[in-house]
């Protein structure tokens, strides 16, 4: 294992929780406003995060509702605007109720910048809702935070595909076992994992019971040290660059995240 050089968070589930009462809720207010009848539930959105990106979903969605447009150009039309009407309404959200980064997350970026670890973003998420939560998280020079930022508007294929994955080890000119990625789904581990990027797992709503495979390390979150497989040794203190890079020195003798 190379020496840890790059962290690369992914964003909704990971940095913050935002899918249930944002993202979903937003989705909703937007089909109120369009005057559709469709509602999602928290039960069926989580049946929706299995494909990634909002317009995806929205297609997806229609796919099985009688009462959709019938012809594939009125659909993709219709999916374009509800996921900006969504957009919109999500960032209002964000700036009324100041949704913070999970627990761990900011003293884990902290000691990055301390360290001199280089960090990106790498999402299936558009811009423009990257921007609000992270504005709402980090102030209006967020952006100085993070050596790359791709976002689903970046690539041609969202996760699962390792696109964004491999567009940021390019932009950072890092091979794969000098970075470590940060995920919450079975998606985007498996993304990063068919780029070859060691991934540690902070469990999220949506996925805290999901089959992982292949991350070198699941637990809770990065504000505790209980909980998580492989062990951490100690019991106090958030998870820092030094339990990273020990997991990575590991991964190849811990069968179960092979």
């Amino acid at each position: 294992m190379s020496q840890l050089q790059a962290i690369l968070w992914d964003v909704d589930g990971t940095l913050a929780e935002t899918e249930r009462d944002g993202h979903r809720v937003a989705f909703n207010r937007a089909f109120e406003a369009k005057g559709l009848p469709w509602r999602w539930d928290e039960a069926h959105y989580g049946e929706l995060l299995r494909v990634a990106g909002g317009r995806e979903r929205l297609l997806h969605d229609m796919a099985s509702r009688p009462d959709a447009p019938p012809l594939a150009d009125e659909r993709t039309r219709l999916a374009r605007e509800l996921h900006m009407s969504k957009n919109a309404l999500f960032g209002q959200w964000l700036r009324a109720s100041g949704t913070p980064l999970r627990p761990g997350v900011l003293p884990l970026m902290q000691q990055c910048r301390e360290h001199g670890i280089r960090m990106g973003i790498t999402t299936t998420t558009s811009r423009i809702n990257l921007q609000a939560l992270m504005q709402s998280a980090l102030g209006p020079r967020w952006a100085d935070w993070f050596a790359v930022v791709i976002c689903g508007e970046d690539v041609q294929r969202k996760k699962p595909d390792p696109e964004v994955y491999q567009r940021a080890l390019q932009a950072l000119d890092l091979p794969p076992l000098a970075v470590v990625a940060i995920e919450d789904s079975p998606g985007g581990v498996a993304a990063a994992r068919a780029a070859d990027i060691p991934v540690v797992v902070t469990r999220s709503h949506y996925f805290a019971q999901a089959t992982i495979e292949g991350a070198i390390a699941i637990g809770p979150g990065l504000h505790q040290r209980e909980g998580w497989r492989p062990a951490l040794r100690g019991t106090h203190g958030p998870v820092g660059l030094d339990d990273l890079q020990a997991w990575c020195s590991e991964m190849d003798s811990v069968s179960q995240f092979g």
